[in-house]
């Protein structure tokens, strides 16, 4: 209470407020901030929100989009350094480890402005002054609810900034499907909608504007791509640089790919491996007895939800899908033994 106490009290004269998210910021992440954003200029600050890289466009309908700046743009990059040096607080959303912003993560280190962690994931780095942090919470848009309205202005959720805490809940709880999709979690959207959240026009913003070469690409990669192992209760895509290319990527057309594959009867493990300039990135994803963030962590310099979780890896595409068939089936009475990872 002392600690909101005084996150509260910063809050109550008008300040430059920086806020950002991870890279590649998905629609928790983004909507979060613009969330945010939206809520704290009606109380009166100038905000500015920065991502560390570009994100998809099946996002861009979120109120301030417009005024985002990427980091990784030349036009933007000066601007955003510019407003992170004024800035009085800075707010870092989604992201609970510095590491995750890249190059802003060590300006953010050297900043002497007031540091607020909002976020809901797992092993959380010391670097801010107040943190609201819960791994109960499905989504970090749940978190900026409850800040707000403990915050006493639920008043000020407008219907805009309903929709982009509404965005964030839905795609984490992967369309009300996962596991933690809580008792919180429909109460919280119960009040979005009141507020104005328009539930069938969200869905169809971000589930159906696809391109014609992104339906193309799932349909190739589900067709050529996919690997199912039953033996091991794993199946997987393999998506390279070709592959990419040959479809037209943008950033975003790989969203979602890898629950077809845990879709599967008797899969627990899927994953994407995507060959890109800098590296295998990989997405885990498993079945609720398997924490595949522990796995992510412990192979592939990754982390995230039990059931949900990144890594990378610097080999080859070819060595990096030896080394995961290798590790998961050396590693089955671990990953799959309910018992054993039962527990978060």
């Amino acid at each position: 209470m002392e600690a909101l106490a005084s996150f509260k009290k910063e809050l109550s004269s008008p300040k430059k407020i920086f806020i950002t998210t991870h890279v590649k910021p998905d629609a928790d992440a983004l909507g979060s901030s613009l969330g945010l954003a939206n809520y704290l200029i009606k109380k009166g600050h100038e905000v500015t929100v920065v991502t560390p890289s570009d994100y998809p466009s099946f996002l861009y309908w979120m109120e301030g989009n417009d005024s985002v700046l990427d980091f990784t743009k030349q036009e933007d990059h000066e601007l955003a350094k510019k407003a992170l040096k004024n800035a009085e607080m800075i707010f870092c959303l989604d992201f609970s480890v510095l590491g995750r912003v890249d190059e802003l993560g060590e300006l953010i280190r050297q900043s002497e402005a007031y540091i607020v962690n909002i976020d809901h994931h797992q092993d959380p780095e010391d670097f801010a002054d107040f943190r609201y942090w819960s791994t109960e919470a499905a989504a970090t848009c749940e978190l900026v609810y409850e800040l707000i309205v403990e915050l006493g202005d639920k008043n000020l959720i407008d219907k805009a900034t309903a929709e982009c805490l509404y965005a964030g809940i839905m795609t984490d709880t992967g369309g009300f499907r996962h596991p933690n999709t809580t008792k919180n979690v429909h109460l919280v959207v119960a009040e979005l909608l009141e507020l104005g959240a328009n539930a069938s026009q969200i869905a169809n913003w971000i589930y159906d504007s696809n391109s014609v070469n992104r339906l193309k690409f799932i349909g190739f990669a589900i067709s050529r791509r996919l690997i199912v192992r039953e033996d091991i209760h794993t199946a997987y895509f393999a998506i390279s640089k070709k592959d990419l290319k040959k479809y037209q990527s943008r950033t975003g057309d790989t969203e979602g790919l890898v629950n077809y594959a845990l879709s599967l009867d008797g899969i627990k493990l899927a994953a994407l491996f995507s060959e890109r300039e800098d590296g295998i990135k990989i997405s885990f994803r498993s079945s609720p007895e398997v924490a595949v963030n522990k796995f992510a962590a412990s192979y592939f310099n990754g982390g995230g939800h039990k059931n949900a979780a990144g890594g990378k890896s610097e080999s080859s595409l070819k060595e990096t899908l030896e080394k995961f068939e290798s590790l998961v089936e050396k590693n089955q009475e671990e990953l799959f033994h309910h018992e054993a990872l039962s527990a978060d």
